[in-house]
């Protein structure tokens, strides 16, 4: 009877195992189960958020969302004021005279190569500006020898009404040999050209600034020897002399006559 007994305990712990094994196999299971899906789950949601966050960048740098792209600063353009069309010089070459005090220099101006500059100072003579008016600087260093004329206070301030640009013809290597004629303009302002040129008497190199050199109309084809005689050759008036070694010319200079054709 004892045997019997035993038997049957062992049967029934031998169930209870068995029973406890299959609950705790469909357990494991159930949880590998819920981890495989919470993975791909993530999954899941993580190749959304890449995918929506892909399509946004394409949609707003590529796709039809796309901005308009503004201009840089150094990209901006400036704009002509005051001035004809480059068309007024016609694009060919003009010759003529232009008067200092007494000091007639024959001068020839290239509408082809700077139709912007040579138009607005044909524009000028048309209109009577440069008579009167007075040539305010002089530099006299070697290497840097030039007359500058045509402000419109005779003191070399700018006329806000009338400036335009770009630079045109300027060299690519800084060298302006005697006899040019070329335009002043403010220093890294491209659009600043204005009424005021410059008349180169000794060959001078003057360093571009940052946004190039300055544009070259023309140049003075007789009279540079009676210019540098009778006006550049006395110097610089002491009480007109600035802080970069140049100013007003000792002779009193002043535009008589001006023509062109």
């Amino acid at each position: 009877m004892a045997s019997k007994n035993r038997d049957r305990q062992s049967r029934e712990v031998r169930e209870r195992l068995k029973a406890y094994t299959a609950r705790q196999q469909v357990h494991d299971h159930a949880r590998a189960r819920r981890t495989r899906d919470n993975v791909i789950a993530v999954l899941g949601v993580t190749a959304v958020v890449a995918l929506t966050a892909a399509t946004q960048v394409f949609y707003f740098s590529a796709g039809p969302g796309a901005p308009t792209p503004e201009p840089s600063a150094s990209a901006v353009v400036g704009e002509n004021v005051g001035v004809p069309s480059a068309d007024y010089a016609e694009y060919r070459t003009w010759t003529g005279e232009l008067t200092l005090n007494d000091v007639a220099l024959g001068i020839e101006l290239d509408g082809a190569a700077a139709p912007q500059a040579v138009s607005a100072f044909l524009s000028d003579v048309d209109t009577g500006y440069y008579v009167d008016k007075t040539c305010h600087r002089l530099a006299t260093s070697e290497g840097f020898e030039l007359l500058q004329c045509g402000s419109i206070d005779g003191l070399g301030s700018s006329d806000p009404a009338f400036s335009y640009g770009p630079i045109e013809n300027a060299p690519a290597d800084d060298f302006y040999p005697a006899g040019t004629i070329a335009m002043a303009r403010v220093s890294g302002d491209d659009y600043s050209n204005g009424h005021q040129f410059f008349l180169v008497y000794g060959d001078s190199t003057i360093p571009s600034d940052e946004v190039g050199g300055y544009t070259v109309l023309g140049t003075i084809t007789s009279g540079l020897d009676d210019l540098i005689d009778q006006i550049t050759s006395a110097g610089i008036d002491p009480d007109l002399l600035g802080t970069d070694g140049t100013g007003g010319p000792l002779v009193t200079t002043t535009i008589t006559q001006i023509t062109l054709q």
